[in-house]
């Protein structure tokens, strides 16, 4: 099921449904320049446990783009708002890259809403190398349009064994960068670049998983096993070979790593 759903604030967001009714929610929210589409890989795993509620980031997809610059604040009242419009209770929350950093927020924020985190692929923070990455991109896209970033984005989310076997689902990648809108990625950039939980995360409470690809430049493993040792009883694995799309260039050594913590077998 897709629908666009109004949240506080006046954002239309979309969303996509699948799964059972009446089974346990899981939430699944991604990154910059991706769109709903990135889970398919995990869709038929996930849904024989959980109702899957997918939604496009602000700016992403078919969801409206809002003026930016926009703040984690927003991008939490965001899924929020699509949380109470369900009547989720306690939903599991999975998210990657700008995905799991709006995971973090929500269980920061709003502690008591979700019963479990997967944030994978995900900083905690804005160092400035990090910083200066989004304003040169924001500069080439002004410039010259998506066309500017998409080979450096293929690059640093697959891994290069993938791009080169599999060029059919690279292409969809690149059609799916190419969806985002210039407001969306700018209002999203402007939220990253004041990424600031990295000193709160040991008020984390719930069970948090956090993965991440082994060969990922921008969340590398030694940057997201900082993080869980932050996380009383955070867990935290690396999916050999993968890039910063682990779920994409790698699903099954991607469900490997989130199998057991979510519950949905083999």
């Amino acid at each position: 099921m897709m629908a666009k759903i109004t949240v506080p604030g006046g954002a239309g967001i979309s969303v996509r449904i699948d799964g059972k009714e009446g089974s346990p929610w899981l939430v699944l929210s991604n990154g910059v320049t991706a769109t709903h589409r990135m889970w398919d890989p995990q869709m038929e795993m996930l849904t024989k446990k959980y109702r899957v509620l997918r939604y496009n980031a602000r700016g992403h997809g078919e969801s409206d783009a809002p003026p930016p610059p926009y703040s984690f604040d927003d991008l939490v009242a965001d899924v929020v708002g699509l949380m109470d419009y369900f009547e989720m209770k306690s939903p599991t929350f999975m998210g990657l890259s700008l995905g799991g950093m709006t995971g973090l927020g929500v269980a920061l924020s709003h502690p008591k809403r979700l019963r479990a985190l997967v944030c994978c692929d995900a900083r905690a923070d804005a160092p400035p190398p990090f910083v200066q990455g989004w304003d040169d991109r924001i500069k080439a896209i002004r410039e010259k349009g998506f066309s500017a970033i998409i080979p450096g984005t293929v690059e640093r989310w697959l891994s290069v064994p993938f791009r080169k076997e599999n060029p059919a689902r690279v292409a969809e990648v690149e059609d799916m960068i190419r969806s985002t809108s210039l407001a969306g990625f700018e209002g999203c950039a402007a939220a990253l670049k004041r990424l600031d939980y990295l000193s709160s995360l040991d008020r984390i409470e719930i069970p948090t998983l956090f993965v991440s690809g082994s060969e990922d430049q921008g969340a590398p493993p030694s940057v997201m096993r900082s993080m869980a040792e932050r996380v009383r009883g955070a867990r935290f694995e690396v999916v050999e070979g993968s890039a910063h799309l682990p779920n994409l260039d790698n699903p099954e050594g991607f469900a490997m790593a989130v199998r057991d913590f979510l519950g949905v077998g083999r």
